[in-house]
């Protein structure tokens, strides 16, 4: 709407705009005083034709009028419209007709937004919130709001001819209290009346007795013999007491007595009553004293009511009402009844839980309900729930659907029907949770869209398991085969380190060259028996001796040894995790298997003193999908070690052969290819697993996971060996067992040259008989693995015929006799083949010296 309103002006004083008023009436005189050029309708002269018209008009009428003009409705009015402002006059002038009437423009904005639509409007006694004083309170108006139009037909503000009728409608509402009062004087009348003609007409349908006190006899109507059965007329007062029910009597009798005897005219009573048929019927009685002019009671007249109809309704109700009870609190399905309220966004935007029964919390999972509003429990949902059973409020149509609770994540299924009557605005709702079925459904229809990659995916993993355990299988039966040849090649070398030994000792004491022979061989049995320790290792069938370890220190330990063995053209760099869990590990062979990746690195890498090699630590977990993928790994946590080269790394066909014995990339000379096998034998009898991620250019980490130590161990202290060396002073007396004859001979002979007196025996049976002829023998030299009886067995029956009696034992593979899980047994003493003369001696002194 544009504004043709005349432009503000700030004069001092108006100018003369008498001549715009043709009559010389105080309303004229009001506004032609008036400075209007602080209001948006700027000075008198500039006022458009419309507007001046429309001022000159109500100016001239005695009736209160006022107009309001332009975008901010400013106000203009008569004398007679000022009286009604009141302390609003005269800033009112000029000022917004939203403003001056800001206390009741919420109810005057609509018919104002009529009228400036072009709309006539008409509205009698309407009421409105007014200032008056420092108070806002009721008042009454009539009104006529009409549309003003500028020169080109727009409406630009509307025209109000006002009158308040406060007083008049105070008189009315006055008025109308009295006839109310009255009207309610006359109702209560016509009630007392109505009631009256009511009670008797249910008289009528109860047996009436009228009883003549001084000669005792009663007279009953028709009504006796319907109810009850007694077709009589006349019977006396006996009569009738002889029918009250036993226990009921005495208390009757009492105190319709009382009420005779007194100085009472009313008298009630509830009891039970003999029928006709043996039956006892429950009645309520009740009876008027008529007495005479001296107050003696002459007559009583009252009427019996049948309530066995409504004692058996009452019975019926508590039983329903037990049957529904233990219904609503047994059943599994959740139950409630909700009530509509009018809320802030709305009639029936609202609802209230009146009622709710147990099994609600168990499937809606909110406990608590009766009393919350909906809008308060589950606030981002409430639209929702508000408009499905408003719906079924409204309409009184059923509904069953199935919607997810999300505050609980809850899907449920629900009935809801609507409580009559509808006035109650209440609807009940049962439901269960369907979640897991929801979830089993979504589950078969993801699984249905997605079954074709998911066989795929299926189809491929297995692949990936199946090759996974062949490999693991090819490793087991390598592993097999060299545990094997690793033990029948350490008795070959027990037999001839044993034999260098005593040639050595014996018979080349002079003989300078000849002993120069001996030490080459001898040099050459121990590096096989080296080799045959690794076949031992990656077989895992070595003894282990694991202790609780943190894995930091023995890497920081190592810098020295590892920078010596790199060299000076490999850069080490150990990165080592804060809070590092222990691990339960043999720390020697641990160290050993760093060592050797260390050095299988440096073999990787260039030298021309660019390469680095990284060891690092860190706590990991293996979930289930990995170790479903990796056979033989158990899930959980391990400590981990990673070692990181930068050298030439490997394909994938290299990796997957590299923890194989005698596998190598290596020219011929530089490795036995059993560096990493037993590494990898190592770490899987430690109970851990080992990982090798390499990529040809760009280096290769291997990664020993070792299990974490969860409890405490007790760490079992190493006796402190014997001096080698030492011999026996000729009297104590050893028993030899072993079932090899060359190896048996050798024994015998080192332990006469290292001075103990010796018994020999080829089996268990042939050493049980010795021991049990010569009581002398203090030690027990056993092999483990012997036919028939072997030597853990023959070493557990030894010592339950002489307990107390020493044992050692020698083996070249355990086979779990003396070792389980890699460890060696508790309390048993071993010295693996192939051994020297020296370590016999320092072995057979610790333990024949041991406490």
């Amino acid at each position: 709407m544009q504004d043709h309103d005349a432009p503000r002006g700030a004069s001092a004083a108006p100018p003369d705009a008498s001549h715009l008023f043709p009559a010389a009436t105080p309303s004229a005189a009001l506004l032609s005083g008036h400075d209007w050029t602080g209001s948006s309708l700027g000075p008198l002269p500039q006022w458009c034709p419309a507007l001046r018209a429309a001022a000159s008009w109500l100016a001239s009428s005695p009736v209160p009028k006022w107009l309001a003009w332009g975008d901010e409705l400013a106000l203009v009015y008569n004398e007679a419209y000022a009286r009604i402002l009141g302390p609003k006059h005269p800033t009112a002038l000029g000022a917004s007709l939203r403003t001056v009437w800001a206390e009741a423009w919420p109810a005057l904005e609509e018919p104002v937004t009529a009228a400036l639509r072009g709309e006539g409007v008409y509205r009698e006694d309407f009421q409105l919130q007014v200032h008056q004083g420092d108070t806002v309170s009721p008042a009454w108006f009539t009104f006529w709001y009409t549309p003003l139009h500028d020169e080109q037909g727009a409406v630009r503000g509307l025209l109000a001819t006002v009158w308040e009728t406060t007083d008049k409608v105070k008189a009315q509402q006055t008025l109308a209290a009295g006839n109310l009062k009255l009207e309610a004087e006359r109702l209560a009348q016509q009630q007392e009346i109505a009631e009256r003609y009511r009670l008797a007409a249910l008289a009528t349908n109860d047996a009436i007795w009228d009883w003549q006190l001084a000669d005792g006899q009663v007279v009953w109507n028709p009504a006796l013999a319907r109810l009850f059965g007694h077709a009589l007329e006349h019977t006396d007062a006996e009569w009738w007491l002889s029918h009250i029910h036993p226990d009921d009597r005495p208390r009757i009798e009492t105190s319709i007595h009382a009420v005779i005897d007194g100085h009472e005219t009313a008298w009630t009573g509830e009891y039970r009553f003999r029928c006709a048929d043996g039956h006892y019927a429950h009645v309520f009685d009740r009876g008027s004293v008529l007495r005479d002019a001296q107050g003696r009671a002459v007559r009583m007249i009252g009427a019996m009511l049948d309530l066995s109809s409504r004692k058996a309704a009452e019975a019926a109700l508590r039983y329903s009402e037990q049957q529904f009870k233990a219904l609503f609190e047994r059943i599994d399905e959740g139950f409630c009844i909700i009530e509509f309220l009018d809320g802030p966004h709305g009639p029936m935007s609202d609802y209230v839980h009146v009622l709710a029964n147990p099994a609600y919390l168990a499937n809606a999972g909110i406990a608590n309900v009766v009393g919350q509003k909906v809008r308060d429990m589950v606030p981002d949902e409430a639209d929702a729930w508000v408009d499905i059973y408003r719906r079924v409020l409204v309409t009184g149509e059923p509904v069953r659907f199935e919607r997810e609770l999300v505050k609980t994540a809850r899907y449920l299924e629900l009935a809801a029907f609507r409580v009559e009557p509808p006035e109650l605005r209440q609807v009940a709702v049962l439901f269960q949770d369907v979640t897991a079925r929801h979830r089993a459904e979504m589950a078969l229809r993801e699984l249905n869209d997605t079954l074709e990659r998911r066989v795929a995916a299926e189809v491929a993993e297995r692949l990936r398991t199946e090759e996974a355990l062949r490999q693991s299988q090819k490793m087991e039966a390598v592993g097999q085969l060299t545990g094997g040849i690793a033990h029948d090649f350490n008795n070959m070398l027990a037999v001839v380190l044993s034999s260098l030994d005593l040639l050595d000792r014996k018979f080349l004491a002079d003989d300078p060259r000849a002993r120069r022979f001996v030490d080459a061989a001898r040099n050459g049995a121990r590096r096989a028996a080296q080799l045959t320790q690794r076949l031992l290792a990656f077989a895992r069938q070595q003894p282990l001796k694991p202790e609780p370890l943190d894995v930091n220190k023995l890497v920081a330990g190592m810098s020295d040894l590892l920078r010596h063995s790199l060299g000076g053209g490999v850069q080490l760099e150990t990165v080592l995790a804060g809070g590092l869990w222990r691990t339960h590990i043999d720390p020697n062979q641990l160290e050993s298997a760093i060592l050797n990746l260390a050095v299988n690195a440096r073999d990787a890498m260039p030298e021309a003193g660019e390469g680095r090699l990284t060891i690092e630590t860190a706590n990991c977990h293996l979930n289930e999908r990995y170790a479903a993928g990796h056979p033989g790994v158990q899930a959980g946590q391990y400590v981990m070690v990673a070692v990181t080269d930068t050298g030439t790394g490997m394909p994938p066909d290299v990796v997957a052969k590299a923890f194989e014995p005698f596998f190598t990339t290596k020219e011929v000379g530089r490795g036995t290819g059993l560096g990493l096998s037993q590494v990898y034998g190592f770490v899987r009898q430690s109970g851990g697993h080992a990982k090798i991620y390499s990529e040809p250019g760009h280096g290769t980490t291997v990664k020993l996971y070792m299990p974490r130590l969860m409890g405490d161990v007790v760490v079992v202290e190493d006796v402190e060996q014997a001096p080698a060396g030492l011999h026996g002073d000729g009297q104590e007396l050893i028993l030899v067992v072993e079932d090899e004859p060359s190896m048996r001979a050798l024994s015998v002979e080192s332990l006469q040259e290292l001075g103990y007196r010796v018994l020999e025996a080829d089996g268990a049976a042939t050493a049980l008989r010795l021991l049990e002829a010569h009581a002398g023998i203090a030690l027990l030299f056993t092999d483990v693995v012997m036919p028939g009886m072997n030597g853990r067995k023959l070493a557990d029956e030894a010592c339950r015929r002489r307990p107390g009696l020493k044992v050692l034992f020698t083996t070249g593979y355990t086979r779990n006799a003396v070792v389980h899980n890699g460890v060696l047994d508790a309390g048993v003493h071993l010295i693996g083949k192939p051994f020297t003369l020296d370590e016999l001696a320092s072995r057979v002194r610790e333990v024949l010296d041991a406490v």
